[in-house]
Protein backbone atom coordinates (compact mmCIF):
# COMPACT_ATOMS: atom_id res chain seq x y z
CA UNK A 1 0.00 0.00 0.00
CA UNK A 2 1.37 3.67 -0.51
CA UNK A 3 1.61 5.60 2.64
CA UNK A 4 1.98 9.27 2.97
CA UNK A 5 3.84 10.73 6.39
CA UNK A 6 3.83 14.07 6.97
CA UNK A 7 5.63 16.34 9.36
CA UNK A 8 3.21 19.69 9.99
CA UNK A 9 5.72 21.32 12.35
CA UNK A 10 6.70 24.26 10.81
CA UNK A 11 8.74 25.92 13.30
CA UNK A 12 11.84 27.49 12.09
CA UNK A 13 13.14 29.39 15.05
CA UNK A 14 15.83 28.64 16.56
CA UNK A 15 16.65 26.52 13.96
CA UNK A 16 14.16 24.20 11.75
CA UNK A 17 14.47 20.81 13.05
CA UNK A 18 14.66 17.94 10.54
CA UNK A 19 11.93 15.50 11.34
CA UNK A 20 13.87 12.65 12.15
CA UNK A 21 10.68 10.28 13.32
CA UNK A 22 9.36 10.28 10.30
CA UNK A 23 12.28 8.48 9.09
CA UNK A 24 12.29 5.53 11.96
CA UNK A 25 8.72 5.34 10.73
CA UNK A 26 9.85 5.34 7.08
CA UNK A 27 12.27 2.16 8.27
CA UNK A 28 9.41 0.53 9.81
CA UNK A 29 7.40 0.64 7.00
CA UNK A 30 9.75 0.33 3.55
CA UNK A 31 9.97 -3.77 3.53
CA UNK A 32 6.29 -3.97 2.94
CA UNK A 33 4.88 -0.58 1.72
CA UNK A 34 5.77 2.02 -0.55
CA UNK A 35 6.46 5.28 1.49
CA UNK A 36 6.74 9.00 0.78
CA UNK A 37 7.63 11.64 3.32
CA UNK A 38 5.98 15.39 2.97
CA UNK A 39 7.73 18.03 5.06
CA UNK A 40 5.65 21.32 5.53
CA UNK A 41 8.80 23.30 7.46
CA UNK A 42 10.10 24.17 4.11
CA UNK A 43 7.09 25.48 2.56
CA UNK A 44 5.56 29.24 2.62
CA UNK A 45 2.34 29.64 3.99
CA UNK A 46 0.62 29.86 0.38
CA UNK A 47 2.66 27.19 -0.73
CA UNK A 48 1.37 24.39 2.05
CA UNK A 49 -2.36 23.83 0.55
CA UNK A 50 -0.98 24.25 -3.48
CA UNK A 51 1.88 21.72 -2.29
CA UNK A 52 -0.09 19.05 -0.26
CA UNK A 53 -2.44 18.58 -2.65
CA UNK A 54 -0.47 18.11 -5.72
CA UNK A 55 1.50 15.56 -3.65
CA UNK A 56 -1.39 13.51 -2.57
CA UNK A 57 -2.75 13.75 -6.37
CA UNK A 58 0.54 12.69 -7.74
CA UNK A 59 1.26 10.02 -5.00
CA UNK A 60 -2.80 8.85 -4.54
CA UNK A 61 -2.17 7.87 -1.25
CA UNK A 62 -3.69 4.64 0.42
CA UNK A 63 -3.23 5.64 3.91
CA UNK A 64 -2.02 9.43 5.22
CA UNK A 65 0.61 9.54 8.16
CA UNK A 66 0.97 12.77 10.01
CA UNK A 67 3.47 13.25 12.77
CA UNK A 68 2.41 15.58 15.50
CA UNK A 69 5.96 16.81 17.35
CA UNK A 70 4.71 19.55 19.85
CA UNK A 71 1.09 20.14 21.69
CA UNK A 72 2.49 23.66 22.27
CA UNK A 73 6.03 25.30 22.35
CA UNK A 74 5.46 25.52 26.71
CA UNK A 75 6.85 29.08 26.08
CA UNK A 76 4.68 31.30 28.38
CA UNK A 77 6.33 34.79 27.03
CA UNK A 78 5.53 33.80 23.37
CA UNK A 79 2.81 31.08 23.45
CA UNK A 80 1.98 29.41 20.25
CA UNK A 81 -0.61 26.28 19.93
CA UNK A 82 -0.53 23.57 17.20
CA UNK A 83 -3.37 21.22 16.89
CA UNK A 84 -5.32 24.28 15.58
CA UNK A 85 -2.98 23.68 12.56
CA UNK A 86 -3.35 19.90 12.53
CA UNK A 87 -6.43 20.16 12.20
CA UNK A 88 -5.97 22.78 8.95
CA UNK A 89 -4.53 19.86 7.45
CA UNK A 90 -6.82 17.15 8.25
CA UNK A 91 -9.31 19.42 7.10
CA UNK A 92 -7.45 20.04 3.83
CA UNK A 93 -6.75 15.74 3.37
CA UNK A 94 -9.84 15.57 3.66
CA UNK A 95 -11.03 17.14 0.06
CA UNK A 96 -8.33 15.86 -1.61
CA UNK A 97 -8.60 11.98 -0.61
CA UNK A 98 -10.82 9.17 1.14
CA UNK A 99 -7.70 7.44 2.58
CA UNK A 100 -7.58 7.48 6.36
CA UNK A 101 -5.28 9.74 8.27
CA UNK A 102 -3.50 8.82 11.10
CA UNK A 103 -1.98 10.13 13.83
CA UNK A 104 0.89 9.84 15.70
CA UNK A 105 3.87 11.08 16.96
CA UNK A 106 5.16 12.56 21.11
CA UNK A 107 2.81 15.33 21.10
CA UNK A 108 -0.68 13.10 19.97
CA UNK A 109 0.91 10.45 22.71
CA UNK A 110 0.50 13.13 25.49
CA UNK A 111 -3.07 13.68 24.35
CA UNK A 112 -4.92 10.73 21.92
CA UNK A 113 -8.29 11.30 22.35
CA UNK A 114 -8.29 14.74 22.77
CA UNK A 115 -6.34 15.51 19.96
CA UNK A 116 -8.72 12.83 17.42
CA UNK A 117 -11.78 14.55 18.54
CA UNK A 118 -10.16 18.49 18.04
CA UNK A 119 -8.74 17.27 14.55
CA UNK A 120 -11.51 14.67 12.81
CA UNK A 121 -8.83 12.24 12.15
CA UNK A 122 -9.57 8.51 11.79
CA UNK A 123 -6.59 6.80 14.16
CA UNK A 124 -3.93 7.06 16.27
CA UNK A 125 -0.55 5.51 17.31
CA UNK A 126 0.17 5.86 20.57
CA UNK A 127 4.46 5.69 21.76
CA UNK A 128 7.04 5.00 19.18
CA UNK A 129 6.22 5.49 15.49
CA UNK A 130 7.14 2.28 14.15
CA UNK A 131 4.55 0.50 15.87
CA UNK A 132 2.28 1.93 12.99
CA UNK A 133 3.73 -0.80 11.00
CA UNK A 134 0.85 -3.51 12.65
CA UNK A 135 -1.75 -0.41 11.96
CA UNK A 136 -0.85 -0.06 7.93
CA UNK A 137 -0.50 -3.65 7.17
CA UNK A 138 -4.27 -3.88 8.97
CA UNK A 139 -5.34 -1.27 6.50
CA UNK A 140 -3.57 -2.77 3.48
CA UNK A 141 -5.50 -6.10 4.42
CA UNK A 142 -8.77 -4.67 5.45
CA UNK A 143 -8.37 -5.93 9.11
CA UNK A 144 -9.89 -4.75 12.38
CA UNK A 145 -6.75 -2.17 14.01
CA UNK A 146 -8.85 -2.19 17.53
CA UNK A 147 -6.60 -4.82 18.62
CA UNK A 148 -3.21 -3.46 17.94
CA UNK A 149 -1.30 -2.56 20.91
CA UNK A 150 -0.96 1.34 20.79
CA UNK A 151 -3.75 1.86 17.92
CA UNK A 152 -7.01 4.10 19.37
CA UNK A 153 -9.56 5.21 17.38
CA UNK A 154 -12.48 8.01 17.95
CA UNK A 155 -14.32 6.44 21.26
CA UNK A 156 -11.83 3.79 21.91
CA UNK A 157 -8.44 1.94 22.41
CA UNK A 158 -6.39 -0.83 21.94
CA UNK A 159 -4.24 -2.33 24.28
CA UNK A 160 -0.77 -0.29 25.39
CA UNK A 161 1.78 -0.96 23.50
CA UNK A 162 5.35 -1.64 25.44
CA UNK A 163 8.60 0.00 24.53
CA UNK A 164 10.40 -1.06 21.41
CA UNK A 165 13.66 -3.25 21.55
CA UNK A 166 16.72 -1.34 20.34
CA UNK A 167 17.04 -3.97 17.62
CA UNK A 168 13.57 -2.59 16.26
CA UNK A 169 15.06 0.55 15.78
CA UNK A 170 16.39 1.43 12.35
CA UNK A 171 16.23 4.61 10.14
CA UNK A 172 15.80 4.52 6.58
CA UNK A 173 18.27 6.35 4.76
CA UNK A 174 18.19 10.00 3.77
CA UNK A 175 20.51 10.46 0.98
CA UNK A 176 20.67 13.40 -1.58
CA UNK A 177 18.84 14.30 -3.50
CA UNK A 178 16.40 14.85 -1.54
CA UNK A 179 14.28 18.71 -1.51
CA UNK A 180 13.51 18.48 2.70
CA UNK A 181 17.17 17.27 3.46
CA UNK A 182 18.75 20.32 0.89
CA UNK A 183 16.78 23.06 2.52
CA UNK A 184 18.18 21.87 6.22
CA UNK A 185 21.13 21.46 4.94
CA UNK A 186 21.11 25.09 3.27
CA UNK A 187 19.32 27.03 6.34
CA UNK A 188 21.45 25.90 9.43
CA UNK A 189 23.13 22.34 8.01
CA UNK A 190 22.27 20.79 11.02
CA UNK A 191 20.81 16.94 11.21
CA UNK A 192 20.03 14.84 13.97
CA UNK A 193 19.79 11.32 15.49
CA UNK A 194 19.25 9.93 18.22
CA UNK A 195 21.59 6.91 20.86
CA UNK A 196 19.00 5.79 22.95
CA UNK A 197 15.22 6.06 24.11
CA UNK A 198 13.34 6.22 27.26
CA UNK A 199 14.57 8.22 30.29
CA UNK A 200 15.16 7.00 33.59
CA UNK A 201 14.96 10.44 35.42
CA UNK A 202 11.93 11.47 37.20
CA UNK A 203 11.68 15.06 36.76
CA UNK A 204 7.86 16.33 38.33
CA UNK A 205 7.28 18.25 35.21
CA UNK A 206 8.71 16.08 32.42
CA UNK A 207 6.55 13.69 29.76
CA UNK A 208 9.50 11.93 28.09
CA UNK A 209 9.40 8.04 30.02
CA UNK A 210 5.56 9.06 29.18
CA UNK A 211 6.54 8.82 25.77
CA UNK A 212 9.61 6.87 25.21
CA UNK A 213 9.57 4.54 28.10
CA UNK A 214 11.10 4.89 31.97
CA UNK A 215 14.35 2.84 31.14
CA UNK A 216 16.92 4.03 28.49
CA UNK A 217 17.18 1.14 25.51
CA UNK A 218 20.94 2.35 24.02
CA UNK A 219 21.47 1.57 20.16
CA UNK A 220 24.83 -0.16 19.58
CA UNK A 221 27.38 2.93 19.51
CA UNK A 222 28.89 0.93 16.44
CA UNK A 223 25.74 1.58 14.57
CA UNK A 224 24.77 5.28 15.94
CA UNK A 225 28.10 6.18 14.14
CA UNK A 226 27.59 4.16 10.89
CA UNK A 227 24.07 6.93 11.11
CA UNK A 228 25.99 9.81 11.81
CA UNK A 229 28.86 8.78 8.90
CA UNK A 230 26.07 8.52 6.35
CA UNK A 231 23.96 11.82 7.64
CA UNK A 232 27.81 13.31 6.83
CA UNK A 233 28.10 11.82 3.88
CA UNK A 234 24.57 13.49 2.92
CA UNK A 235 25.83 16.88 3.94
CA UNK A 236 24.99 17.64 7.15
CA UNK A 237 27.59 20.03 8.93
CA UNK A 238 26.39 19.71 12.50
CA UNK A 239 24.79 16.58 14.34
CA UNK A 240 22.76 17.17 17.60
CA UNK A 241 21.82 13.82 19.51
CA UNK A 242 18.43 14.21 20.36
CA UNK A 243 18.03 11.51 23.07
CA UNK A 244 16.44 12.68 26.12
CA UNK A 245 19.61 13.04 28.09
CA UNK A 246 22.67 12.16 26.62
CA UNK A 247 24.51 11.41 29.52
CA UNK A 248 22.33 9.90 31.86
CA UNK A 249 24.39 6.39 31.28
CA UNK A 250 28.28 8.21 31.02
CA UNK A 251 29.28 4.90 29.78
CA UNK A 252 26.82 4.37 26.80
CA UNK A 253 28.00 8.34 25.89
CA UNK A 254 31.85 6.87 25.99
CA UNK A 255 31.49 4.61 23.83
CA UNK A 256 29.22 6.90 20.98
CA UNK A 257 32.15 9.22 21.47
CA UNK A 258 34.89 6.61 21.14
CA UNK A 259 32.60 5.05 18.46
CA UNK A 260 32.44 8.69 16.57
CA UNK A 261 36.15 8.82 16.57
CA UNK A 262 36.77 5.24 15.56
CA UNK A 263 34.83 6.16 12.83
CA UNK A 264 36.54 8.89 12.03
CA UNK A 265 33.17 11.14 12.16
CA UNK A 266 34.71 14.81 10.99
CA UNK A 267 31.55 17.41 11.69
CA UNK A 268 30.77 18.92 15.35
CA UNK A 269 27.94 17.83 17.37
CA UNK A 270 26.21 18.54 20.24
CA UNK A 271 23.77 16.81 22.80
CA UNK A 272 21.08 17.53 25.97
CA UNK A 273 23.23 16.92 28.77
CA UNK A 274 22.28 16.31 33.05
CA UNK A 275 24.36 18.64 34.72
CA UNK A 276 25.22 15.62 37.24
CA UNK A 277 28.89 15.48 38.67
CA UNK A 278 31.13 14.01 35.77
CA UNK A 279 34.22 11.58 36.10
CA UNK A 280 37.46 13.15 35.63
CA UNK A 281 38.23 13.93 31.68
CA UNK A 282 34.46 13.00 31.22
CA UNK A 283 33.94 16.42 28.94
CA UNK A 284 37.66 16.35 27.53
CA UNK A 285 36.75 12.71 26.07
CA UNK A 286 33.32 14.17 24.30
CA UNK A 287 35.63 17.20 23.20
CA UNK A 288 38.05 14.60 21.43
CA UNK A 289 35.44 12.69 19.49
CA UNK A 290 34.42 15.92 17.99
CA UNK A 291 31.65 17.32 20.93
CA UNK A 292 31.12 20.91 20.53
CA UNK A 293 28.14 22.05 22.35
CA UNK A 294 26.53 20.77 25.80
CA UNK A 295 23.05 22.12 26.42
CA UNK A 296 22.56 21.34 30.13
CA UNK A 297 18.86 20.67 31.69
CA UNK A 298 19.66 22.65 34.70
CA UNK A 299 15.97 23.57 35.19
CA UNK A 300 17.16 25.21 38.88
CA UNK A 301 20.13 26.45 40.94
CA UNK A 302 18.18 26.15 44.21
CA UNK A 303 19.03 23.15 46.55
CA UNK A 304 15.49 23.10 47.73
CA UNK A 305 13.67 23.45 44.38
CA UNK A 306 16.40 20.52 43.11
CA UNK A 307 14.68 17.95 45.41
CA UNK A 308 11.30 19.38 45.24
CA UNK A 309 11.44 18.77 41.38
CA UNK A 310 13.32 15.43 41.90
CA UNK A 311 16.30 16.22 39.70
CA UNK A 312 19.22 13.82 40.15
CA UNK A 313 21.83 16.57 40.74
CA UNK A 314 22.90 19.13 42.82
CA UNK A 315 24.00 22.58 42.70
CA UNK A 316 27.36 22.08 43.11
CA UNK A 317 27.26 18.82 40.42
CA UNK A 318 25.91 21.74 37.89
CA UNK A 319 28.52 24.10 38.70
CA UNK A 320 31.28 21.26 38.67
CA UNK A 321 30.25 19.58 35.46
CA UNK A 322 29.83 23.40 33.79
CA UNK A 323 33.46 24.17 35.13
CA UNK A 324 34.68 20.56 33.30
CA UNK A 325 32.79 21.70 29.98
CA UNK A 326 34.04 24.86 29.55
CA UNK A 327 37.82 23.49 30.93
CA UNK A 328 37.31 20.98 27.77
CA UNK A 329 36.60 23.87 25.38
CA UNK A 330 33.06 23.40 24.94
CA UNK A 331 30.83 26.12 24.58
CA UNK A 332 27.69 25.71 26.94
CA UNK A 333 24.02 26.24 27.53
CA UNK A 334 22.15 25.75 30.52
CA UNK A 335 18.22 25.64 30.66
CA UNK A 336 16.26 26.97 33.55
CA UNK A 337 12.24 26.63 34.52
CA UNK A 338 11.54 28.98 36.80
CA UNK A 339 8.26 28.80 39.06
CA UNK A 340 8.11 25.54 40.18
CA UNK A 341 6.42 23.66 42.32
CA UNK A 342 7.06 26.12 46.21
CA UNK A 343 9.36 28.64 44.23
CA UNK A 344 9.97 31.44 46.27
CA UNK A 345 11.85 34.69 46.74
CA UNK A 346 14.33 33.00 48.29
CA UNK A 347 14.78 29.92 45.87
CA UNK A 348 14.38 32.34 42.98
CA UNK A 349 17.65 34.43 44.67
CA UNK A 350 19.31 31.60 44.67
CA UNK A 351 19.09 30.47 41.52
CA UNK A 352 20.12 33.83 40.54
CA UNK A 353 22.66 34.14 42.69
CA UNK A 354 24.27 30.62 41.24
CA UNK A 355 23.79 31.50 38.01
CA UNK A 356 25.87 33.86 38.35
CA UNK A 357 28.59 31.82 38.65
CA UNK A 358 28.25 30.15 35.20
CA UNK A 359 30.85 32.02 33.18
CA UNK A 360 31.24 32.08 29.28
CA UNK A 361 27.52 30.58 28.92
CA UNK A 362 24.27 31.26 27.42
CA UNK A 363 21.73 30.94 30.26
CA UNK A 364 17.99 30.11 28.52
CA UNK A 365 15.18 31.26 31.32
CA UNK A 366 11.86 29.99 31.26
CA UNK A 367 8.75 31.08 33.32
CA UNK A 368 6.81 28.84 34.21
CA UNK A 369 6.24 24.50 34.06
CA UNK A 370 3.83 23.91 31.78
CA UNK A 371 1.15 21.08 33.74
CA UNK A 372 1.27 17.71 31.41
CA UNK A 373 -1.03 14.96 31.80
CA UNK A 374 0.79 11.56 33.52
CA UNK A 375 2.74 14.11 35.29
CA UNK A 376 3.59 14.58 38.93
CA UNK A 377 3.51 18.60 38.02
CA UNK A 378 -0.35 16.92 37.66
CA UNK A 379 -0.81 15.48 40.44
CA UNK A 380 0.26 18.74 42.30
CA UNK A 381 -1.36 21.32 40.61
CA UNK A 382 -4.72 19.22 40.81
CA UNK A 383 -4.19 19.17 44.74
CA UNK A 384 -3.42 23.08 44.87
CA UNK A 385 -6.88 23.75 42.94
CA UNK A 386 -5.01 24.95 40.07
CA UNK A 387 -6.89 22.52 37.10
CA UNK A 388 -10.08 22.41 36.88
CA UNK A 389 -11.40 18.53 37.36
CA UNK A 390 -12.73 18.33 34.05
CA UNK A 391 -9.73 20.00 32.40
CA UNK A 392 -7.54 17.35 30.26
CA UNK A 393 -4.85 19.79 29.81
CA UNK A 394 -4.71 19.92 26.31
CA UNK A 395 -4.94 23.87 26.44
CA UNK A 396 -1.59 25.06 28.08
CA UNK A 397 -1.94 25.12 31.85
CA UNK A 398 1.16 26.68 33.52
CA UNK A 399 1.82 25.93 37.60
CA UNK A 400 1.20 28.98 40.02
CA UNK A 401 3.59 28.96 42.67
CA UNK A 402 1.42 30.12 45.77
CA UNK A 403 3.87 32.53 47.08
CA UNK A 404 5.10 33.88 43.72
CA UNK A 405 3.16 34.66 41.17
CA UNK A 406 4.28 34.27 37.39
CA UNK A 407 4.16 37.74 36.36
CA UNK A 408 6.51 38.77 39.28
CA UNK A 409 8.99 36.48 38.82
CA UNK A 410 9.34 37.36 34.96
CA UNK A 411 9.72 40.96 36.22
CA UNK A 412 12.18 39.51 38.63
CA UNK A 413 14.11 38.02 35.85
CA UNK A 414 14.06 40.73 33.51
CA UNK A 415 15.55 43.08 36.07
CA UNK A 416 18.20 40.77 36.60
CA UNK A 417 19.06 39.89 33.22
CA UNK A 418 19.39 43.94 32.34
CA UNK A 419 22.61 44.26 30.96
CA UNK A 420 23.64 40.33 30.96
CA UNK A 421 23.61 39.61 27.11
CA UNK A 422 23.93 35.71 28.31
CA UNK A 423 20.85 35.67 30.42
CA UNK A 424 18.12 35.12 27.79
CA UNK A 425 14.68 35.02 28.44
CA UNK A 426 12.52 32.42 27.15
CA UNK A 427 13.40 32.23 23.55
CA UNK A 428 15.14 35.27 23.69
CA UNK A 429 12.89 37.47 21.60
CA UNK A 430 13.62 39.58 18.52
CA UNK A 431 17.45 40.02 19.61
CA UNK A 432 18.06 36.34 19.31
CA UNK A 433 15.48 35.77 15.98
CA UNK A 434 17.67 39.00 14.37
CA UNK A 435 21.31 37.15 15.33
CA UNK A 436 20.74 33.79 14.50
CA UNK A 437 19.57 34.77 11.10
CA UNK A 438 22.16 37.03 10.27
CA UNK A 439 24.61 34.35 11.53
CA UNK A 440 22.85 31.79 9.49
CA UNK A 441 22.45 34.20 6.28
CA UNK A 442 26.83 34.51 6.43
CA UNK A 443 26.75 30.57 6.43
CA UNK A 444 27.32 30.05 9.96
CA UNK A 445 25.85 26.38 11.09
CA UNK A 446 24.93 24.85 14.26
CA UNK A 447 23.00 25.96 17.19
CA UNK A 448 24.74 29.57 17.57
CA UNK A 449 23.90 30.12 20.81
CA UNK A 450 27.30 30.31 21.96
CA UNK A 451 27.34 33.73 19.79
CA UNK A 452 24.40 35.03 21.43
CA UNK A 453 26.66 36.10 24.37
CA UNK A 454 28.71 38.45 22.13
CA UNK A 455 25.86 40.03 19.64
Amino acid sequence: MRVLLISPNRLRFPYPVYPVGLDYVAGALAARHEVRILDLCPLADDEVAPVVGAVVRAFAPDAIGVSIRNIDNTDTTDLRQFVGEVADLVRLLRGLTRAPVVLGGAGFTLYPAQVLAETGADLGVVGEGERSAALFDALAAGGDPSAIPGVVGPGWSGPPSSPLPPDAIGRRPVPPPNPSLDFYLSSCGIMNLQTQRGCPFRCVYCTYPGIEGACARQRPPAEVAREALALQDAGARYLFLADSVFNGDPAHSLAVAAAFRAAGLAIPWGAYFAPQAPAPGFYARMAEAGCTHVEFGTEALSERMLRRIRKSFRRSDALAAHREARAAGLHVAHFLILGGPDEDGETLEETFAAAEELADAALFFFCGMRVFRGTELEVMARQAGQVAEDDDLLRPVFYQPPGLPLPEIEARLRARAAGRRNWIVGDGEERTRQATARLYGRGHTGPLWEHLIAT
